[in-house]
């Protein structure tokens, strides 16, 4: 797959959009490949290590999603949220109202999915200060921004249907990477799709590739006000944000368990 070729040549142009009370952008940093590789082995080794994706991903250096808070800054719909700056993590961590919202809600089926796999919101913040020292040094504004992108990542597994296996995981990867690209997260698709079964055809990166243009062709998720759209039917949510269906992204399904021996799971 071409695709960090192609995400680098579109999103990583242009100059810092300059706002007042928006902070310079911070300095880009210096890959370190040796810390980068030896994060790379162990999360293939173990993909269930959060914390090494993040540890990856400082490793790889580059402007830490710089690209994409400018991206923000620069949509009508993210002003308007910087403005109000709302808490994602209070709205995921109230249980009580997540389980009074309606049937079929949004809000419903992601505390279905976090009680499954006992998840806690709070969990990927705390990974991510585990594995950067970055954060210390991010402006309040940024800070809160790249927090919210963490914490959406469980909601794009709710709204996509991807699960948290091996093979979920990496397909919520290159949906990512559509949306918030980085370097450090093209290297994580591309180690995905090299890791993953062979096949003459190509059946594993074909597929990493539609979730990426699933992504694509999606609105911009991080400019949506996530705390208004709990309440809402999750289908609707999906149809208003342009999620295409998985039956549409993955005519042949969704494929779950790890990715050297995925099964296909019914689209939804």
């Amino acid at each position: 797959m071409a695709l960090e070729t192609e995400f680098l040549n579109e999103h990583l142009r242009g100059s810092p959009v300059s706002m007042p009370g928006i902070a310079p952008p911070p300095p880009r940093r210096r890959p370190e490949w040796r810390r980068a590789w030896r994060s790379l082995r162990e999360l293939i080794a173990d993909p269930k290590q959060t914390e090494k994706v993040f540890e990856l991903l400082g490793a790889i250096g580059g402007d830490g999603g710089e690209s994409s808070f400018q991206r923000l800054l620069s949509h009508p719909d993210g002003r308007r949220l910087l403005a109000s700056r709302p808490r994602l993590l209070e709205a995921l961590a109230d249980r009580s109202a997540l389980a009074r919202m309606p049937e079929g809600s949004f809000g419903r089926a992601y505390l279905d999915f976090a009680r499954a796999r006992g998840f806690e919101p709070a969990g990927l913040l705390e990974a991510r200060a585990n594995a950067e020292a970055q954060k210390s040094e991010l402006d309040p504004i940024r800070e809160w921004f790249f927090d919210r992108t963490n914490l959406m990542h469980d909601l794009w597994h709710v709204i996509t249907g991807y699960g948290t296996d091996e093979a979920g995981e990496s397909a919520l990867l290159a949906f990512t990477l559509a949306q918030i690209p980085t370097r450090g997260m093209a290297v994580l698709v591309v180690a995905a799709g090299v890791v993953g079964r062979k096949d003459l055809r190509l059946s594993w990166p074909r597929y990493l590739h539609r979730a990426w243009v699933r992504g694509r062709r999606a609105e911009l998720l991080t400019t949506v006000p996530w705390e208004d759209l709990l309440p809402r039917p999750l289908e609707e949510v999906r149809l208003r944000l342009r999620i295409e269906p998985a039956r549409v992204a993955h005519p042949g399904g969704i494929l779950t368990g790890d990715r050297g021996g995925a099964a296909l799971a019914a689209a939804a």
